[in-house]
């Protein structure tokens, strides 16, 4: 579910004194540097593919050691009911920044964020879509990424935000609907009071073979994100029938290795066909290339890169036949 706006504040709110408790209690080796390696960006990993110190988004997710020095934050996650992905403490270190991007992934595609301040200071400034606003400790925001944003610390003291990914959950879309509805009322998850129950983690987060209903969706998203331009339908005529071609190969192979080979010579034909386009460059809304979208969340992620390395290592057989 996508919100149709770039932040939303929802019906939620969290004790900050004791977050910001159980995170002042971490040891500094529990803090690592950020992935795009920003000046002053450092995380801490809470989930994470097996449970691992890694940034890495994909695989089956898991408690890092950090979450168990966390209750309260475990608990803020069995307080909402959700399956949860990559999530980790992010810390802005003051005079920090991260410059204005767009987050063009197939993770964030298929992905929400949840904001929640732990430690932060008036001169923190959130800025979405060419709105700024100042996200107050314990409250819970949930971000749309694939709007323009940037985020930076004027103050003096360091910004620490727990920030959750998650695909969803009944429970969630309910306080999204009531916060679009213009609820304002927000619950508060009073520390040690949410009934325990398991925490749901990811385990399928990437498909092995895109199937042509995923791919569609995120055509008519890249397409809803795209006024009409010079070149735009150039661009649509190439990708609808890259999408037919995908529909054909997978009613007859599905994910068996056997349509492999004719995977591959769709997504080639529709790269070469997008690479050779002579026009004008097409932007979505958030000024981002809507080719390079197509390739980001369609091309680079129809067929999961282990299963290309394993088409790739076969041995190559011989047809000849000798005398």
């Amino acid at each position: 579910m996508r919100i149709g706006q770039p932040l939303l504040k929802l019906p939620l709110r969290f004790c900050p004194e004791t977050l910001a408790r159980e995170v002042s209690a971490l040891p500094a080796e529990a803090w690592i540097e950020h992935p795009q390696k920003y000046d002053g960006n450092i995380a801490v990993p809470l989930i994470s593919p097996g449970g691992a110190i890694t940034h890495q988004a994909s695989g089956p997710m898991g408690p890092t050691q950090w979450l168990n020095h966390c209750p309260y934050v475990a608990e803020i996650m069995q307080a909402l009911p959700s399956t949860w992905g990559r999530s980790r403490l992010m810390g802005l270190q003051a005079g920090a920044e991260v410059p204005e991007h767009v987050d063009v992934h197939y993770y964030w595609r298929t992905h929400l964020r949840l904001h929640i301040p732990v430690i932060t200071n008036p001169d923190v400034a959130f800025t979405a879509a060419g709105a700024t606003i100042h996200m107050q400790a314990g409250e819970c925001w949930l971000l749309d990424s694939f709007y323009r944003h940037s985020v930076v610390n004027r103050g003096k003291d360091d910004r620490i935000h727990l920030v959750l990914d998650t695909v969803g959950g009944g429970p969630l879309w309910d306080l999204i609907h009531s916060a679009l509805e213009g609820q304002d009322k927000a619950r508060f998850v009073s520390p040690g009071q949410t009934p325990q129950r398991q925490i749901d983690f990811e385990q399928i987060n990437a498909p092995v073979i895109m199937s042509p209903w995923e791919l569609q969706s995120h055509l008519a998203y890249v397409s809803e994100w795209t006024d009409d331009q010079p070149g735009r339908a150039a661009i649509v005529a190439i990708v609808d029938r890259f999408a037919m071609s995908w529909t054909g190969a997978w009613a007859r192979y599905g994910i068996s290795d056997e349509g492999l080979p004719i995977y591959v010579s769709h997504l080639n034909e529709a790269k070469d066909a997008l690479a050779n386009l002579d026009g004008p460059l097409v932007l979505m809304r958030n000024e981002f290339s809507m080719v390079d979208a197509i390739i980001h969340f369609i091309l680079s992620n129809a067929i999961a890169p282990a299963v290309t390395q394993r088409m790739r290592s076969r041995p190559v057989t011989s047809s000849r036949v000798t005398a």
